[in-house]
């Protein structure tokens, strides 16, 4: 990010920041049980698998960020008559999740 960029924030609920705590911190743990997979020199197909179903839920994690951003953060700056660049940055972030 560049440092002369205004710093953007998102308000969130208390139950939406509860859920995607909780996601994260259930992703920390799969990704920890990754680890002690590879030090205890488990089989490379279930380290794989594993890493796949972390893989699918930081999607699920982004896709819920997504909608949020796109219900509030570009539906108020279409209103705002703002909708060109929030539009455009929208873009940019289907083009690199899809990278994914």
């Amino acid at each position: 990010m560049n440092h002369s960029e205004e710093t953007k924030i998102t308000h969130r609920s208390v139950k939406e920041k509860e859920q995607i705590m909780n996601r994260l911190k259930r992703i920390e743990g799969q990704v920890r049980g990754i680890q002690n997979m590879v030090e205890n020199d488990r089989y490379c197909v279930d380290i794989i698998t594993q890493i796949s179903a972390i893989n699918a839920a930081m999607k699920k994690v982004s896709l819920q960020l997504l909608e949020k951003h796109t219900h509030h953060c570009v539906s108020d700056a279409i209103k705002a008559g703002d909708g060109d660049d929030a539009i455009k940055e929208l873009m940019e972030v289907f083009a690199r999740f899809s990278k994914s």
